[in-house]
């Protein structure tokens, strides 16, 4: 069942920090291309910080939750 409930989080969440993700994006196009090659870079690597806690609360055996 965790896994049911983790999945359905990750995909809300990923739909919802990818509309974000290209709104913002979207609005940066008349910058610098090295500040969108930055922002580019950030945005692909930021959505693993929520998820990691995600995938270790998901993985962890009913037996040792807190």
């Amino acid at each position: 069942m965790r896994k049911i409930i983790a999945m359905i989080i990750l995909l809300t969440g990923m739909l919802i920090y990818i509309v974000i993700a290209g709104a913002v994006g979207s609005q940066i196009t008349d910058t610098n291309g090295f500040v969108q090659l930055i922002f580019y870079i950030v945005v692909g690597f930021a959505w693993v910080i929520p998820v990691r806690p995600l995938f270790k609360w998901m993985n962890t055996p009913p037996d040792e939750q807190s």
